[in-house]
């Protein structure tokens, strides 16, 4: 992969819908593993700036990592908190953010 292509992840969503993903970053907080993702549309680009955040979870060697909700209110907002901290860094500018429920 060269240095302009970007990593993606496809969600399938409740109602089956598959959305494309832009990876923005994994990070990691309260000694958990996050990723950030940037909902893309059929063009690949991202209309809206909503962010969406998620759990890693290790599926065992060899195994793609999975995606968990991110349920709790207070671990969410120490995510949301992360993550920003992370965007200032970048400098990127304010983002929404959204988890997916």
């Amino acid at each position: 992969m060269n240095e302009n292509e970007s990593l993606t992840v496809t969600l399938t969503l409740e109602n089956d819908e598959e959305l494309e993903c832009d990876v923005l970053t994994i990070f990691e907080t309260d000694g958990r593993q996050y990723i950030a993702l940037l909902p893309l549309n059929d063009e690949g680009d991202s209309d809206d700036g909503q962010i969406y955040l998620y759990r890693l979870t290790d599926n065992g060697e060899g195994e793609e990592p999975g995606l968990e909700n991110i349920l709790d209110d207070d671990e969410f907002e120490r995510v949301s908190e992360a993550f920003n901290d992370w965007m200032e860094a970048q400098d990127f500018g304010d983002i929404d953010l959204d988890d997916m429920e």
